[in-house]
């Protein structure tokens, strides 16, 4: 008996939030009394494998056939119910992602499990399993419990502390089952968004509104987040204008985040675009207007023009790297 992380891939490397998967997984069967174990498909970098020594999990089987890289939902959802019958697997971890929104549904039917998704924090376990879950676009929780044997879980990013419990990690190869009459589509190809950093891999972001009054100031934003190694966003007025391209608005009906730093720049903050962001763990607003709704969300707020406080807090983070 075990619990399973499911660790998802991204260019070859782990995927940064799978780590808190794993970590879940080493706490969960801590408080069980079982072990933890994870399961990886498709190619990984030398060693990346290996970078979760340090999050609890005692194994990690690993199928390594290339023709899985880019394999439907449906096929890796065969993969992962093999494992849990083959180790009588009680709790599956996910992230929470567009992948595992599909696996996770798929997998329930064929293990029978409850699937709860959005979950904010590592359950707590008293006589059933219990999970704090995001509800109404991140207007509010719910905490819910289920009433079967076996629980799918799927993680927003930044619900769990990262660990430290290095343990000797073992990578056992995993043969792939005979997945040959499993239909569902196939990615042929991917197009990476072009900038530096990823929204949806983002510790840092810096997201910029209309009072920027224009695309061409944009550059203070994007100076700011080179600096903090930051990815850019923005609210859905600006990417509606073509000032943003579409895949960097941020909001109810665009990207959802969860970031340790959310920095807002002349963003009013309506609450549909604070319900793609409030998961956020420390949010910055900086606004001209000491009225906006923005502000009574903040962690900080800063009132003044953002073309004069932007480039004073740039110019002071890099005074700050030069020191270190």
């Amino acid at each position: 008996m075990s619990i399973v992380a499911f660790i998802e891939r991204e260019a070859n490397h782990v995927k940064s939030a799978s780590r808190e998967a794993a970590c879940c997984a080493s706490q969960l069967a801590k408080k069980k009394g079982t072990r933890a174990i994870g399961l990886a498909v498709g190619t990984f970098d030398d060693g990346a494998l290996q970078s979760l020594a340090d999050t609890g999990l005692e194994q990690i089987y690993h199928v390594s056939d290339e023709r899985l890289n880019g394999s439907s939902a449906s096929r890796l959802a065969a993969v992962v119910h093999e494992l849990m019958n083959q180790e009588d697997s009680e709790i599956l971890v996910m992230v929470q992602s567009a992948l595992s929104n599909v696996m996770g549904g798929r997998l329930a039917v064929k293990q029978k499990a409850a699937f709860i998704s959005n979950v904010v924090e590592c359950p707590e376990l008293t006589d059933t399993l219990e999970c704090k879950r995001s509800v109404y676009s991140g207007k509010a929780f719910s905490v819910v419990s289920a009433n079967t044997s076996k629980i799918i879980l799927a993680l927003r990013k930044n619900a769990v502390t990262l660990q430290t419990e290095s343990k000797n990690l073992e990578i056992v190869p995993f043969s792939v089952p005979d997945i040959s009459g499993v239909r569902g589509a196939e990615v042929l190809s991917r197009e990476k968004a072009e900038g530096g950093v990823l929204l949806s891999d983002a510790e840092i972001v810096v997201s910029g509104g209309r009072g920027l009054k224009g695309p061409e100031n944009w550059g203070i934003i994007e100076q700011l987040a080179r600096s903090l190694h930051a990815a850019t966003a923005c609210s859905k007025p600006v990417s509606d204008m073509d000032w943003r391209p579409h895949h960097e608005h941020v909001g109810q009906t665009g990207v959802k985040i969860s970031p340790s730093l959310y920095i807002a720049v002349g963003i009013s903050g309506a609450i549909q675009h604070l319900a793609g962001v409030n998961a956020s763990k420390v949010i910055v607003v900086i606004n001209k207007d000491p009225e906006a709704p923005f502000f009574k969300e903040a962690d900080y707020g800063v009132v003044g023009d953002a073309f004069e406080v932007v480039p004073r807090l740039t110019a002071a983070v890099e005074a700050l790297k030069s020191k270190v």
